[in-house]
């Protein structure tokens, strides 16, 4: 398989974009903003024509009528005025006339002010104005200039002339009226047709922004949701266990390159897998290799030791033999030459039968049962009393636990672990040893400590390999298997074993047990025939 990825073929004709994601995304934002803006604008200036027009209406049209028929009531109550003084001659008639000249004056500045830049309405009013001013010239301001009293033929005519007069005022004052109510009723009709025109703006604004976010939402489903949501089922295909399956790329190119990235991605992990595959076949099989050796080494460990023993306990037995008969008889060179032989015979049986009990860990004594520890260091102490009387050694212990194991490795556990401690003590010094146990993380944690000679930090890991010493035989005896038996027998039980470089007092070795063996192996092997014969030659 090679590490090109291969990308899949379009439909003839189809050109995948080279857009990204962000490049949609500024320009679909950047239309919906300008559309919502005309939209936004379109509104406002359709609110603000539907306001002005209501202004108008309601501060200028209304307003203006209304004042033009109070401007005719002070023209009627001047013309009221005047006949009646006119006609009686009596003073009092003067007063609505000249409240009416008050009121004419006040309503025509309203109107002047009203009607500000509309030249057709203040045409209007300046009509009225000059029919007004002719009729006071002519009518009223010599009637009212005439002395008060009986009435007189002059008034009279005035006053019968002067009807035509303020009949031309009436006339104007109409035509001012009726053109202003023509404005008004023109401007409710603009502000019904622009109420109108502001509602279906408004309704299309909301079609409008409905079908942009349609628009959006609709692109966005297309142009993101859908690829992710392929590229996301075709991810949890593969995460599924099918590697083969390819991924295929779409959407943006953003998209297509994330695609692509995780195509490439798979093809490396079949990479990976395949040479992953073929590494765990060799190592399978290097497996299957090693624990053939393994128990073929076992088979040779058992069988050879137990083989050793005859011819070792002959040379040993006549060289004991020699050393009786002949010790003294010969030279001081020949018997030195005797004890060396005799020493090396019991020497090598003693590692013999230290290799035969590290051979037999896991394989021979393989008898998992519940057993309180507490009972087990008691017999440990009991095989090792002699040392401990010869040394006066103290060994004290915290409650021991009881946990499933073998007895017959947990008690050369502890004669191993409690043999050195009595064994490597100081000279000068009663050797105390104190034993303590504590649950840790699921396993029960252990500790021997003494005041001996201590280990060096360096050897922390020499010392727990099998045939490893760190003294001579003439300063301390030993085969050098027994704390490599402690760890074979600690790791067959499911816990690790170690020294604690802190502790400068003296030795201090830490030790994990497991409640249960995480599995109990069978033994190994070894003919029924070899085993039998291996015993028998014991």
């Amino acid at each position: 398989m090679t590490g090109d990825i291969q990308q899949p073929q379009q439909p003839r004709g189809r050109r995948l974009s080279s857009w990204t994601t962000r490049r949609w995304l500024r320009v679909g934002v950047g239309a919906s903003l300008v559309v919502l803006t005309l939209l936004g604008l379109t509104g406002a200036w359709v609110m603000a024509r539907s306001q002005a027009i209501s202004n108008n209406l309601t501060d200028v049209r209304s307003p203006s009528l209304s004042t033009a028929f109070r401007l005719e009531t002070a023209l009627v109550n001047q013309e009221t005025g005047i006949r009646g003084y006119g006609l009686t001659g009596t003073e009092e008639f003067l007063a609505p006339y000249r409240q009416g000249l008050a009121d004419q004056k006040a309503h025509t500045r309203s109107l002047r002010e009203l009607l500000h830049g509309d030249t057709s309405r203040l045409h209007d009013l300046t009509s009225v104005q000059k029919a007004v001013d002719r009729w006071r010239e002519e009518v009223a301001e010599p009637v009212a200039a005439e002395p008060a009293g009986t009435p007189s033929p002059q008034k009279a005519e005035r006053l019968t002339n002067g009807k035509a007069t303020f009949d031309k005022v009436r006339a104007a004052l109409e035509n001012q009226q009726e053109r202003l109510r023509a404005d008004r009723v023109q401007a409710r009709a603009d502000l019904q047709s622009t109420v109108t025109l502001r509602n279906w703006v408004f309704s299309a604004i909301a079609l409008l922004i409905a079908a942009l976010a349609a628009l959006v939402f609709e692109g966005l489903r297309r142009g993101i949701n859908r690829p992710l949501e392929r590229l996301g089922a075709d991810a949890r295909i593969i995460s599924a266990g099918d590697f083969d399956h390819p991924i295929t790329p779409t959407g943006p190119a953003d998209l297509r390159r994330l695609s692509g990235e995780i195509e490439s991605m798979r093809h490396r992990l079949v990479r990976e897998l395949a040479f992953a595959e073929e590494a765990r076949l060799r190592l399978d099989a290097q497996a299957a290799d090693l624990k053939r050796s393994n128990a073929e080494l076992e088979q040779f460990a058992y069988v050879a030791s137990h083989d050793l023993q005859e011819p070792l306990r002959k040379v040993s037995s006549f060289t004991q033999l020699l050393q009786r008969r002949y010790g003294g008889q010969l030279d001081e060179r020949a018997d030195q030459y005797i004890d060396f032989a005799v020493d090396g015979a019991n020497r090598m049986q003693i590692l013999i039968s230290d290799l035969l009990n590290f051979s037999r860990v896991g394989r021979v004594h393989n008898a998992h049962q519940s057993i309180d520890l507490n009972k087990t260091l008691k017999e440990s102490l009991s095989a090792l009393s002699v040392a401990v009387e010869e040394t006066g050694a103290t060994i004290t212990h915290d409650p021991l636990p009881t946990l499933v194991a073998d007895p017959s490795q947990m008690s050369m556990l502890w004669q191993n672990l409690i043999g050195n401690a009595v064994k490597f003590h100081r000279p000068d010094e009663i050797p105390k040893i104190h034993i303590t146990a504590g649950q840790e993380a699921g396993l029960w944690r252990f500790t021997v400590t003494d005041n001996g000679i201590g280990i060096p930090p360096e050897y922390a890991e020499k010392i727990f390999v099998i045939f490893q010493r760190l003294h001579t035989k003439d300063t301390y005896s030993g085969s050098g298997i027994g704390l490599a038996m402690c760890k074979k027998i600690v790791e067959f039980h499911g816990g690790t074993i170690t020294i604690d470089p802190d502790y400068r007092d003296g030795a201090r070795i830490v030790f994990t047990l497991a409640p249960e063996p995480p599995q109990i192996p069978g033994p190994s092997a070894i003919p029924e025939h070899s085993r039998t014969e291996a015993e028998q030659a014991r």
